[in-house]
């Protein structure tokens, strides 16, 4: 299991800290929130923040896209990300910007809103390293999981193992430790977690070590089962 802090609930005023103590804390990815006021309602920063960010940690870079027409700045992140997320939503021609994506070096991720099935993104499986099920309505920190998006991960589970892919399934959304085991029981790999890492309730070492501990738990527990 990967966790990948995502910095929009850290404090902006100490960010550089912050995303140290994400890497020093044992984090996996560090999760990048990029959104433009159009396709979420709120706006966040772009490059020249994440390129600073490259400066102060060894972390891979999960960036998510959270943009309208996404392939017109491919080229301004895939030169900062591991991996490159992008929603299907906005991407009419998403094979082709998965393959752009894979082309410049990079992993491919694509993304599904709540209200996106399965089915939007079962053709291109393939050609996805990742794909992120959104478990909250994106745009802002803080929110409630919504439990359906449990049930969507566990399809693309299925399909994903029928088919022999290696394609990671990342949740994003109100992951918190008493969600987790449902979280590891749906099929994730990657676990995006905001407000349970960057709180006032712990060290955000010990917030993670929390989340590897429930995530750990779950799959002995799953192991176990006949």
């Amino acid at each position: 299991m990967k966790l990948a802090p995502s910095i929009l609930t850290a404090d902006f005023g100490r960010l550089a800290d912050e995303v140290r103590a994400a890497e020093a804390g044992g984090a996996d990815y560090l999760h990048l929130d990029v959104m433009d006021g159009r396709f979420v309602p709120n706006i966040t920063f772009g490059p020249l923040v994440i390129e600073a960010l490259r400066k102060v940690t060894r972390l891979p870079f999960d960036i998510h896209l959270m943009i309208v027409e996404p392939e017109r700045h491919l080229d301004a992140f895939a030169e900062l990300a591991d991996i490159l997320n992008v929603h299907v939503e906005v991407s009419p021609h998403i094979h082709r910007t998965l393959e752009s994506i894979r082309r410049r070096g990079v992993r491919a991720g694509v993304c599904l809103n709540p209200g996106t099935p399965v089915a939007a993104v079962e053709e291109v499986l393939g050609e996805a390293d990742q794909v992120m099920v959104m478990a909250v309505n994106p745009g802002w920190g803080g929110q409630a999981l919504i439990p359906r998006a449990l049930e969507k991960a566990e399809r693309l589970r299925r399909l994903i193992d029928e088919r022999g892919l290696a394609t990671e399934i990342e949740i994003d959304g109100g992951v918190k430790v008493s969600n987790v085991a449902a979280c590891v029981a749906a099929g994730a790999d990657v676990l995006v977690c905001g407000s349970s890492v960057y709180n006032a309730d712990g060290s955000v070492a010990e917030n993670l070590a929390a989340l590897r501990a429930a995530a750990e738990q779950a799959r002995a527990e799953l192991v176990r089962k006949p």
